[in-house]
């Protein structure tokens, strides 16, 4: 039987729309759901500036892909169609439902650039002393130098007409082009005008503009403005480059990403086709890179919308819990000793982990600390441990993944500072990405038959304080001597030391992992064929390798019940003969759901894995990730109920469908909201 399979893409085209979503969901308050349109926003243009430029490399055949020029050039004619299905939606749902929600509440957001009479007089002063000193407008011709067009960058383009003493009626329209950037360092997107009886107003600095533009350009007639904007390619490989001069490389090619290939130019959908064609023909753009757009562009700076009514108006978030086995020890050090601790980020603090790596920086019996680095916080509190670790004598080794996309330089700018610090740094490993996220420290013992002891946290999400407040993970921290050992034979292997590559308690990309995943899944199949049970849960951010759905595809059809908890994409189409046992939700709320679990039933002797890896061709081939087990009872109880809790969920959930549609999860159940339910498992739990 042939298998099918979404197209990764467009799969994630499907995720996405289920963040938008979220913004009609009117259980919601206003400013939540204005948050979903923005990451709704923030997401797409990421998309076009990365995948999108590899389907125009593949038209142009300066890259291979797994796809022909001629499927390259569908499969983006696809994801155009479908981003502009979703765009009407997005602009539906902003005019016909957000904005009506924030005048109900006395807001009013401006749609025009005709200005109400009691404002006329603030927004111009407020145009010539703050907005009109930062303008550089430019008239712009087709067989002439014209100004570079930044990717992400708003601009207006407006048409003109010089005006004449005499008009000939007779004589054709000869419009002037101009071209204007909206100066985005120096002036907010939103101004906040002046109350009036009782109201809130506030206006686009793009209405702000407009309204002012006849004295931009005396002696011309205004005749049209719209905006556009233009996203570039921002893809790069270092996928085979050496060592050598590494960092230096990607920095270099980091600051090319302002000047790459247009991947989409994306324009105000009333500009009239005359001016759509003047500026196509004048820069150079295809017709595959259209897409049309409304009245305003770059809608991801929704996110700084002003909210004159504060909390009211927001999504109030629970304070993290707190851990009772360590709020009531002074050293997280000697409670892992006796036990191993699981954290659930952002349920509770986060400054467990920081206090961890702060208690190893000043243990004077602290030899050595390891950790690998792929995305941290600026001003970074963990970055700033092992500052005070390597100051106070510590060996401090970090691994920092300098292709981790969008952090190149700051991951280069915080290695600087350890190394100024003494801190050992090891760069990217020629054709990897360190994906694992390890924490290993190295401390003397009292025991005369244990000298060292070895201390590890180990995560599914980075060693990063701010996303940790809103991105869902979990990190074990322990002192189990089988884990320790492993952990460290990792580390070797980023050293470029010797290592073993027997490993029994870790599954290791590169290494036993991808056998290992197939041996769990086939030995459930095995099971059910000798008339047990065969179960297996996974919850993931995305599922694309093909050789891992293939063995899902085998283990349904061999009757194993396998639920699939996928955030972004997933390519293992559902509710076909082959996939008849496999379920696929999806959950977006309050926190980026960023964990990843794998479970297996293993006939009653239930196997729970936690890892930074999904189920995708490079986490599995190219990356180094790490999957560690969970043997503590208590604490695998812990994660199979909240798995089970997630599961359950019928208010954030929505089944994946065999058309990539997201339905809704309801029933006559009793309302479970995961989120909401888990913390409140973790709170009874605790007791904190």
């Amino acid at each position: 039987m042939s298998y099918k399979y979404f197209k990764r893409d467009i799969s994630w085209l499907s995720f996405n729309h289920r963040v938008l979503l979220e913004a009609k969901d009117e259980s919601l308050p206003v400013y939540e759901r204005i948050k979903f349109l923005s990451i709704y926003s923030s997401n797409l243009e990421e998309f076009y500036k990365i995948r999108v430029s590899g389907y125009h490399s593949s038209i142009l055949k300066s890259i291979s892909r797994d796809e022909s020029e001629e499927e390259a050039l569908q499969t983006l004619l696809e994801i155009n169609n479908e981003v502009t299905e979703q765009e009407k939606e997005y602009y539906r749902i902003f005019n016909d439902m957000i904005l009506p929600e924030l005048e109900k509440n006395n807001i009013i957001l401006y749609q025009t650039d005709e200005v109400e009479p009691f404002h006329k007089a603030f927004v111009e002063k407020y145009f010539n002393e703050e907005v009109f000193p930062f303008l550089q407008p430019m008239i712009i011709q087709k067989d002439d130098i014209h100004s570079f067009i930044q990717d992400d960058r708003i601009y207006q383009t407006i048409s003109l007409l010089k005006r004449k003493k005499k008009k000939n009626n007779t004589e054709k329209l000869r419009y002037t082009y101009a071209i204007m950037k909206i100066p985005h360092t120096k002036l907010p997107r939103f101004v906040e005008l002046p109350t009036f009886d009782g109201k809130y107003y506030i206006m686009f600095i793009d209405d702000v503009i407009k309204a002012n533009l006849q004295s931009v350009f005396p002696g011309y007639e205004i005749v049209d403005c719209y905006s556009m904007k233009i996203s570039r390619d921002a893809d790069f490989s270092l996928e085979n480059e050496d060592q050598k001069d590494i960092a230096e490389r990607i920095l270099k090619k980091v600051r090319k990403r302002k000047i790459g290939a247009v991947t989409r130019f994306q324009y105000d959908k009333d500009m009239p086709d005359y001016f759509l064609k003047y500026l196509c023909e004048t820069y150079e753009i295809e017709e595959e890179e259209l897409l049309k757009g409304g009245r305003y562009l770059n809608l991801a700076e929704l996110m700084k919308l002003p909210n004159p009514l504060g909390d009211k108006l927001k999504q109030k978030l629970p304070q993290p819990l707190r851990v009772p086995e360590l709020e009531n020890n002074n050293s997280i050090l000697n409670v892992l000793r006796k036990q191993d601790i699981l954290l659930h980020f952002p349920y509770q603090s986060f400054d467990y982990l920081l206090r961890f790596l702060m208690q190893a920086a000043f243990d004077p019996k602290v030899l050595e600390i390891k950790v690998t680095q792929y995305r941290v916080a600026e001003n970074s509190a963990v970055i700033n441990s092992l500052i005070s670790a390597a100051k106070n004598g510590k060996k401090v080794t970090v691994f920092v993944e300098l292709k981790a996309r969008f952090d190149e330089e700051n991951n280069y700018l915080s290695s600087e500072l350890m190394q100024q610090a003494g801190i050992k740094i090891i760069y990217s490993l020629p054709g990897l990405k360190v994906h694992a996220k390890l924490a290993y420290v190295r401390k003397r013992s009292n025991d005369a038959k244990e000298p060292i002891k070895g201390y590890a946290y180990l995560g599914t999400g980075n060693f990063n304080e701010k996303t940790a407040r809103v991105y869902s993970d979990k990190g074990l921290l322990t002192s189990n001597k089988e884990l320790i050992q492993e952990i460290d034979e990792v580390f070797r292997v980023l050293e470029g030391k010797p290592h073993i590559r027997d490993f029994k308690h870790l599954l290791v990309a590169q290494f036993n992992m991808v056998a290992e995943i197939n041996r769990m899944i086939e030995r459930e199949i095995e099971n059910v064929n000798n008339g047990s049970e065969g179960r297996i849960v996974l919850k993931m951010n995305s599922l694309e390798d093909k050789g891992m759905i293939n063995a899902l595809y085998r283990a349904s059809e061999a009757g194993v019940k396998i639920d699939l908890i996928i955030r972004g994409i997933c390519c293992l189409v559902p509710n076909q003969s082959y996939s008849r046992n496999i379920r696929v939700i999806r959950i977006v709320d309050a926190y980026l759901e960023h964990a990843r679990v794998w479970y297996f039933y293993n006939n009653g002797q239930e196997n729970v894995y936690l890892t930074s890896a999904d189920w995708m061709e490079r986490n599995l081939h190219r990356r180094i990730e790490a999957a560690f087990p969970i043997y503590s009872e208590k604490l695998k109880r812990e994660i199979i109920d909240i798995l089970l809790i997630q599961l359950q969920d019928n208010t954030s959930a929505a089944w994946l469908n065999e058309k990539l549609e997201n339905v809704f999860k309801r029933d006559d159940n009793p309302p479970v909201r995961a989120q909401q339910a888990i913390y409140k498992y973790l709170k009874e739990t605790t007791g904190l």
